[in-house]
């Protein structure tokens, strides 16, 4: 049982505000790439005024890996006093931008300043999806990521870094656990994603339940379910203001996971208003969900001089 009033940081994931150009840009069949209107040494000013206390980045935010680069960002967040994780992707489906070896990876967050890096797995799963949990072809696949990650723990404890594995749109909470206890490290654990788990047809809440004991990491989203003649849709919303119990989900984690930080995530998708116009809700979407988790979930442990206020 972990302390359930010890505090949480709160970090902000920059995919939150991938229309602005950061993240990375997710769905897309031909050109993926938002141009940027906000680059990262701009956000970190953000962050520290909105009252975050680190930042989840990707290599769309870095624009480049060069050595003067990873020094400068580094800098900038030491300046901030703002922890760093880094999100990279094996073989990401819809943006090789954010693609990595595990070597690479590990060098760059140490250049980087970041203290934790976190894999998605880009499993090719079989169809039909329903009952392909730990299915053959897929734990082929996972074995070669666990020869890749197996061979780099060497270099993650030289670097004193700490390594993460999420349930992508791609893997089931069994899948991460078998290949996080495999393993074996105090130094790999889990990123447990709140709304991920239903890409493969399992529930949210048991998902939570089962990877939270291992989660060093965690994307914390919420999500709003329409049904109508057309089938189930999925859209992502500002925290707190969907379908899932994010009170019950902080519980859970504060109860029962070994970190003592979480990062939020926000996925607004543009619709038939402009590029502008979708930024702007974009923007305010992130406010509402920081507004959300500071003030009524009582996370993030940053003072502030002025508290983060959603638009009425």
């Amino acid at each position: 049982m972990k302390d359930t009033n010890r505090p949480i940081k709160l970090g902000m994931h920059t995919y939150t505000l991938h229309l602005s150009g950061l993240g990375e840009s997710w769905g897309f069949q031909e050109d993926h790439a938002f141009e940027q209107s906000i680059n990262l040494l701009e956000l970190m000013d953000l962050a520290v005024e909105w009252g975050l206390d680190g930042l989840h980045i990707t290599n769309v935010d870095l624009v480049t890996l060069d050595p003067e680069r990873l020094a400068e960002v580094k800098a900038a967040a030491e300046d901030h006093d703002l922890y760093l994780e880094y999100n990279v992707s094996f073989d990401a489906p819809c943006d090789p931008r954010v693609n990595s070896t595990v070597k690479d990876a590990l060098l760059n967050a140490k250049a980087m300043g970041a203290d934790l890096v976190k894999f998605s797995l880009d499993i090719e799963r079989p169809r039909p999806l329903y009952g392909t949990c730990m299915h053959p072809d897929v734990m082929r696949q996972l074995a070669v990521r666990y020869d890749e990650f197996k061979e780099n723990l060497p270099l993650l404890e030289e670097l004193g870094l700490t390594l993460s594995i999420e349930n992508h749109c791609d893997a089931y909470a069994d899948e991460v656990i078998w290949l996080v206890k495999q393993l074996n490290h105090p130094q790999v654990g889990a990123c447990v994603d709140t709304m991920n788990a239903m890409n493969v047809l399992e529930g949210p809440e048991a998902c939570i339940e089962k990877m939270a004991p291992y989660a060093n990491c965690c994307h914390f989203c919420d999500i709003e379910l329409v049904v109508d003649p057309d089938g189930v849709h999925s859209y992502g919303t500002s925290i707190g203001k969907g379908d899932l119990d994010c009170a019950k989900i902080l519980r859970t984690l504060r109860e029962n996971a070994p970190l003592d930080r979480i990062t939020f995530e926000v996925e607004y998708e543009i619709g038939d208003e402009t590029l502008e116009v979708a930024r702007e809700k974009e923007m305010q979407a992130c406010l509402d969900s920081i507004d959300y988790l500071r003030n009524t979930l009582k996370v993030g442990v940053r003072e502030v001089n002025q508290p983060v206020h959603a638009k009425a």
